[in-house]
Parts: structure tokens; sequence; C-alpha cells
């Protein structure tokens, strides 16, 4: 029986990054099903992808094909911010060979497919303001504007194209964002499955520290970790911070180095680690804190639950979802974040009472459940294709 062809638009699977990792566990799902194509602006290097994401991706699982290398050549030498037009410029080629496809994903946000297919939103490129992250190379925010609204008419983007897909989204917070974007359009939530397999250590042999995991990057509000535990500190607990992940932003990752180099007695910035040794970290540490105030879904607390620790979160964003907007581990301010965890350490029945609850929300970001219902998802679009 010949398989169905499904065709993955994606402008790169190379890790980091957690749409890349949600693509290619998309593609470790339907492997033993369906014949993969891969449409790509780089090409696909699987070692670094298994390593990093989790994946068994091999060479015979899907086909590889990229933008075509004259036409890429340009853009190639364009800045990272030019991103948008490059995955632009791939929806666009993808139409040439769409006939042979029976299915086409895109798990890099809103996509005009051609047809309907299948489209996953981590944040919608098109919602304003956009996040903080993106206005880095801008002059200011109008030319931000111009371009995110005066690019879509150029390459023939189509928003009524876009409302045809199936749409999955990384948390309910992104789906309202996708919703008010995009009035009448349906969206269904869709956990991006945690990476990482985590050593099981138990809770009297962690230590009684604390993880800071992700990108060393401005909107991740690092700083304001180091002065929330501090508070904790100056209230007679003696406890420790790893800052954990690569350096994003240069002069911010100076400032925290500043900072850390301050309180170097309990601060250490780790970097960035193999991924076993990550998950051994993570697991011989009993808490983990964040600070970014409205993450888009948060894969960092989503693998610091995993892993069985208590993690407290801005009470904002899709990460208040993974904690299951438990009132303990939300915090709006500095000084409420400070009080809450010390009154956790104070308490081992509270501790006890979170790990349980935690513990009863993780099948939720699993990579079986992820797998299954993605299938489903797949299995229905195929027999369906008109929804």
């Amino acid at each position: 029986m010949t398989r169905k062809r499904i065709l993955m638009i994606q402008p790169s699977l190379q890790p980091p990054g957690g749409g890349n990792g949600v693509c290619c566990w998309m593609l470790q799902a339907l492997r033993d099903d369906y014949a993969l194509g891969v449409l790509s602006w780089r090409p696909v290097e699987l070692a670094p992808i298994n390593e990093h994401f989790g994946t068994t991706l091999r060479p015979s699982d899907l086909r590889c094909l990229l933008y075509p290398p004259l036409l890429r050549r340009f853009t190639d030498r364009l800045p990272g911010a030019w991103s948008l037009l490059k995955t632009f410029m791939l929806l666009k080629w993808s139409r040439t060979i769409q006939p042979c496809f029976n299915l086409l994903i895109s798990a890099h946000n809103e996509a005009d497919l051609g047809r309907p297919g299948i489209q996953y939103i981590h944040y919608p490129w098109n919602y304003f303001p956009r996040p903080s992250a993106d206005q880095r190379w801008y002059a200011n925010r109008v030319t931000s504007a111009l371009y995110y609204r005066l690019l879509p008419g150029f390459l023939d983007y189509s928003r009524d194209r876009v409302k045809q897909n199936l749409t999955l989204v990384n948390s309910d917070w992104t789906g309202k964002l996708v919703k008010d974007l995009y009035p009448g359009i349906e969206t269904r939530t869709l956990y991006p499955p945690v990476l990482g397999d985590f050593p099981s250590i138990p809770w009297e042999r962690r230590e009684e520290g604390f993880i800071c995991l992700g990108r060393i990057s401005p909107e991740k509000e690092i700083e304001k970790v180091i002065r929330i535990l501090n508070l904790v500190r100056n209230k007679g607990r003696p406890l420790h911070l790893h800052i954990v992940g690569p350096e994003d932003n240069l002069e911010y990752a100076s400032l925290i180095r500043t900072i850390a180099q301050k309180h170097a007695a309990w601060v250490e910035l780790t970097g960035t680690l193999p991924r076993a040794e990550l998950s051994r970290l993570i697991a011989a540490h009993r808490y983990g804190i964040h600070g970014m105030s409205e993450e888009h879904y948060g894969m960092a607390v989503a693998e610091m639950v995993q892993a069985g620790c208590i993690v407290f979160v801005p009470n904002g964003g899709g990460q208040v979802e993974i904690v299951g907007r438990h009132e303990p581990l939300l915090y709006q301010t500095e000084a409420e974040a400070a009080k809450k965890i010390v009154r956790v350490l104070k308490s081992m029945q509270e501790q006890d009472r979170l790990r349980a609850h935690l513990a009863s929300l993780r099948a939720r970001c699993s990579r079986d459940r992820f797998i299954s219902e993605f299938r489903e998802i797949v299995e229905h679009m195929i027999a369906c294709p008109s929804r």
C-alpha cells in the first residue's frame, strides 16, 4: 500500500529553538506511517538534532528539499531580522511542489500554505506589539510595523487562507492571541513535548538550590530572578542559583555576568551544557524559577517540572498552564515571589504537596501524549482534508 505523502515546510530544523524541536518531534511521530518531505532553508543535519531534541530520526525517515541555492544566495546575506522574509519565500516556493503531497504542515507559526493544512503557532508573527526580543534590530516600532504589514502583500500572503488551516497552538494563552488576531479561527492547544530524559533523584538527596534555565536575553529578566533569590537569602535561607543557557545577547550577558560576580558566593553562570549533563543538573536540584513575565509557553519551565522540581513562575503568559495555574507557584512582584518561596522552603509538608500537584500535570507535556495526539490530528486531516 502506497503511503500518504506529507510535506513539512520549516525554515530550519537545527537546534536550538523550541519551534524547531516541535517540528522534529512531529516528524518523529509520523515517520513510520507516512512518506515525509521537508522543505527547508538550510540543510538538515540529523546528528545534532537527535542529540539536542532527543529524537531518533534517520536519513531514511525523510526526504530533504532545499530552497533553490541561486535564489537563496542573496537572502542568506541578510541579517537574522529578515527571517520572516525567508519564511514567506519558502512558503511561496512550496507551491511549486505541493501537488505531489497529500498534506502540508508548518510548525513555524501561522502560514499561508496555499491550501488547507496544519499550522502550529508558538506566537503569531502578525500580532502587535511585537515581543521585546523582536524589536532589537529595528530603529523603532514604526519601522517594525511597516515591515510586518507590508511584506505579506508583496508575496501574496492571504489571511483567509491562514484561517482555513487546522490551527494548533502551544498554550491556551497563545490561542487567545490567535483568536484576537484572526476572528472566527478555531485553535487547539497541543503542548510541546518536553525535551530530555531526567534521572530519578530522591528529594532528600537533591540540593536545596534553584535552576534558572533559558537563553541569556533581556526578555528573560534574569536580573529579576537574582534579586528575588537575594531577598530569600536575606531571610536566612542559604540557597544557591545556577543560571543555565546560551548567551543570546552579548550586552545583556555581560550585565548578568557582572551581577553574578557580585553574588559569586551563591550565583553560578553555568552556560550551555550537553543535554545529558543538563538533565543531571536540573534533576539534582529541588527548585526552579523563571523570570520572563509573559512567556508564550515556557519549555524551560516544562523541563524543570518534568525533572521533578518545584518551579515558581510569573503570573502571565502560557507558563502558568504548565504549573496548573496554582497560586502558590505564581508571583506578580519580587516581594511576593520571595515570600512564597520562603514559605515553601520552611515546610516539608508544603513541598510534598506541591511536588504531588506538579507530578499530576507532567503527562500533559510528555512526548507520548504529543505523539499520540498529533498522529490522531494528522489521520483526521488526511481523511477529511476540507475539515
